[in-house]
């Protein structure tokens, strides 16, 4: 099982990754949902790491409907960073009928060479998940779809979450990472009741569960044991 922490500091996505993480998904104002991270701190990182590092391109928390103003933005960060040795993306569009923006995501995919792509949350405000589910799963770069199952937090949507595991587990192509208002605590019954074998920690992992506070180390790593002994419940 995989853990995905969030990071928009160096120093705490090196301590998440020491900790237990098997992956980050750097980037800037984290009040803000998440926004593009600096090119330092992308390159710092990864002469730092040789781990898995994600990186967000979202040029504002406005929406995710992008204009041709905006798209240009997305296309230039991914073409920028491309070369900077990264695993792969972090993207979300979506059109005005609140479908994903497959346009957009393909000139995603050109622009960034073909790296791997994680669809964000944005997937959170699309009403038919399962069926952009199965229009995600036609692009075989995007490997990752980050969901809080529609709720503002994974643990109000276990059945849809559910759901979305066994879809995605069927259709073979793309992995349910479930984000959102998860915690340490909760983690184990989670993923019992909903199957998944990603999960993304923000606030959940730091200090007084603010995602504007230093990531503790200690949780990080009763998460990695819980996903550790929960794999290992599985197999046996």
């Amino acid at each position: 099982m995989k853990l995905e922490a969030i990071a928009y500091t160096l120093s705490d996505a090196k301590l998440a990754l020491s900790a237990g993480a098997d992956r980050i998904e750097v980037i800037s104002a984290p009040s803000e949902g998440g926004l593009t991270p600096s090119l330092g701190f992308v390159e710092e990182l990864r002469e730092q790491t040789s781990k898995d590092i994600r990186i967000m391109i979202r040029p504002h928390s406005r929406h995710f409907i992008y204009d041709a103003d905006d798209a240009s933005v997305l296309i230039r960060d991914a073409e920028l960073l491309r070369n900077r040795a990264i695993d792969g993306l972090v993207f979300g569009a979506l059109t005005p009928e609140g479908l994903v923006d497959e346009s957009l995501l393909v000139k995603i995919l050109e622009a960034s060479g073909g790296l791997p792509i994680t669809f964000h949350r944005a997937f959170d405000e699309i009403k038919d998940q399962e069926h952009a589910l199965r229009t995600l799963s036609q692009y075989s770069e995007v490997t990752h779809i980050l969901t809080s199952g529609g709720q503002s937090s994974a643990l109000k949507a276990i059945d849809q979450i559910k759901k979305l595991q066994e879809l995605a587990t069927t259709l073979g192509t793309i992995s349910i990472l479930a984000g959102a208002g998860l915690t340490v605590e909760a983690l184990p019954e989670f993923i019992r009741q909903t199957g998944v074998d990603e999960v993304h920690l923000g606030s959940g992992i730091r200090s007084a569960s603010n995602i504007l506070n230093p990531i503790d180390s200690r949780l990080v790593s009763a998460a990695r044991l819980i996903l550790n002994e929960e794999e290992l419940a599985r197999l046996t």
